[in-house]
């Protein structure tokens, strides 16, 4: 479980059973009300830290530590109480002799908890974040990451496949007929699915040309979403295009970053114009870079004027809810996996290379493709990088090695730009609320079918959905909400609606699973855990697969 939601379930637990078990804590209650301070102190940073964690090692382990923390203060006051409402049944005297020996040893371990905490604290100095939500620079790790994945539109994909009608209908929505009114064209889907090429294949179509022959920018926005690098990308493609220019962008450089967007604005009044921005995170992104005013959510925004000329904004995203909030009379362009054949004929192009012809590569080899591509579950970028990790070695032995453990390799290929890299991005993105959430989809055997009433009920028992977050709504109502996020996030599949639209049956593809276990794996979210009295000295030798989520 992300750590920050651990802890705000830890604070929040310890607090009702303070008021609830108030009996029980009878001398310990200070110590106890303590502990809930110290864990309530470090809500206040651990958000960014659980962000941080997967760009810097360092974070993780102290990230790390405060769970474990976590983790053993839950199972000793669980303990603490279990104990003591089981001495009901032993005589006064041994009752009482028990109860002073409980406290006593709650007491010790509980103390022990907090100098942990403390020493976690000192500690966080030494690990180099000290200044953890402070800082707005990103690691060279997230900076290489975000290079590699900086996109123009001159790298053109020249052979697709399993998009060609999608290519139609954005075309279609691009070249207006009757509507001149600016108009915002979203393609959504999930990381990897294919929405850049798709928007390259667009940008650069003969009609699209035609249309927006002398006013057309692309540029790439990340999650780490700067509007003054996003305006100097299109103002650079649209206003200095040769060395006359030269003194007007060092004009341009030199103004601050709403000053750009006023410079833009003016450039583009008068203009029919397509501007593509690749990657947005965040309705908040599309705001600031719209200038869309917080007092009138209807304003077309300040940046990209609406001049009745037709001009087109198109967007992609892993999002729904940034496609419907850029422009809720658009219909967003959401994106499928390809089909099986349609795998096939990609994975054979990059696989083979030129040999695409079935009688020109060994049978053999053609079997093992297949299976592998089978296990690719539609998504084309794990296609790609399967076709391309094979076609360096055509023998049978390393295709063999390959098939067998295709996980790890889609994992590794690559590094920065394998898969598991690019399906990251959208767990990090996620809420605090969240993460629990789509860890626990791990627990789901592999194209399992999964039933939305007992999805509810699972995340309702396993405390994912704590009473602050619930409000005046129901439980249930919450975590369907939950649900719905991560439909809209691209990480949860629709297997079938209600006949009012709400989500009965779900699945998770098989690579975000894989994602899923491998971060539950690495957080201890589930696994076989000992039998043990964290107040005794002695332990069970014997053990227990647990599925309650840690």
């Amino acid at each position: 479980m992300a750590t920050e939601a651990i802890v705000s379930f830890a604070v929040e637990r310890i607090g009702d059973m303070l008021i609830q078990e108030a009996n029980f804590f009878k001398g310990v209650r200070g110590q106890v009300e303590r502990l809930h301070r110290d864990l309530k102190a470090m809500q206040s940073f651990l958000e960014e830290a659980d962000k941080k964690q997967e760009e810097d090692s360092r974070v993780g382990n102290w990230v790390s530590e405060i769970r474990e923390a976590v983790y053993e203060a839950e199972d000793i006051i669980d303990m603490f109480i279990l104990n003591a409402q089981s001495l009901r049944t032993y005589s006064f005297p041994e009752r009482a002799f028990k109860k002073l020996t409980n406290r006593y040893k709650v007491g010790k371990k509980v103390e022990a908890i907090q100098l942990g905490l403390q020493d976690i604290s000192n500690r966080r100095e030494a690990f180099g974040i000290q200044n953890i939500g402070e800082g707005t620079s990103m690691s060279r790790s997230a900076q290489m990451l975000q290079d590699l994945r900086r996109s123009t539109p001159h790298s053109e994909e020249h052979h697709i496949v399993g998009l060609k009608k999608d290519v139609n209908k954005v075309v279609e929505q691009l070249i207006p007929g009757g509507d001149q009114r600016r108009r915002v064209i979203s393609l959504v889907g999930m990381g990897g699915i294919g929405k850049t090429t798709l928007a390259k294949k667009v940008y650069n179509h003969p009609q699209v040309l035609k249309h927006f022959p002398d006013c057309r920018a692309w540029a790439y926005v990340s999650q780490d979403c700067r509007p003054r690098d996003v305006y100097m990308q299109i103002i650079k493609q649209l206003v200095c295009t040769s060395t006359k220019d030269q003194k007007v962008l060092e004009m341009v450089e030199k103004l601050q970053e709403h000053e750009l967007g006023d410079f833009l604005h003016e450039h583009l009044k008068e203009k029919r114009y397509l501007i593509v921005l690749d990657d947005i995170w965040s309705c908040a992104d599309w705001d600031c870079l719209a200038k869309v005013s917080s007092k009138d959510p209807d304003c077309l925004g300040n940046v990209f004027p609406d001049g009745a000329k037709g001009s087109r904004l198109l967007l992609t995203t892993r999002h729904k809810d940034v496609a419907l909030h850029a422009d809720p009379r658009s219909i967003p362009q959401e994106m499928q996996l390809i089909s099986e054949q349609e795998s096939w004929d990609l994975f054979r192009r990059k696989a083979f290379l030129d040999h695409v012809d079935e009688d020109s590569y060994p049978p053999d080899l053609g079997k093992l493709g297949r299976e592998m591509v089978d296990k690719c579950n539609g998504l084309p970028l794990a296609i790609v990088v399967l076709g391309g990790l094979l076609s360096r070695n055509m023998s049978h032995t390393e295709w063999r090695k390959v098939h067998d453990n295709i996980s790890a390799y889609l994992a590794k290929e690559g590094s920065q730009t394998g898969v598991m890299t690019v399906l990251n991005l959208s767990y990090i993105d996620l809420p605090s609320y969240l993460k629990p959430c789509f860890l626990h989809l791990s627990l789901f055997p592999e194209d399992y079918v999964i039933s939305t009433r007992k999805l509810f009920l699972l995340w309702i028992a396993e405390g994912f959905v704590l009473s602050e977050q619930a409000g005046q709504q129901s439980m249930l109502v919450t975590v369907e909400v939950y649900l719905n996020e991560l439909v809209n996030r691209n990480l949860i599949q629709v297997v079938r609606m209600s006949v009012n639209a709400r989500v009965v049956k779900c699945r998770v593809h098989d690579l975000v699973r894989e994602l899923a276990i491998r971060k539950a794996k690495k957080q201890n979210f589930f696994g076989t855990h000992e039998i043990a009295d964290p107040l005794s000295s002695s332990t069970s030798n014997s053990s227990l697969f647990s599925s309650k989520c840690r």
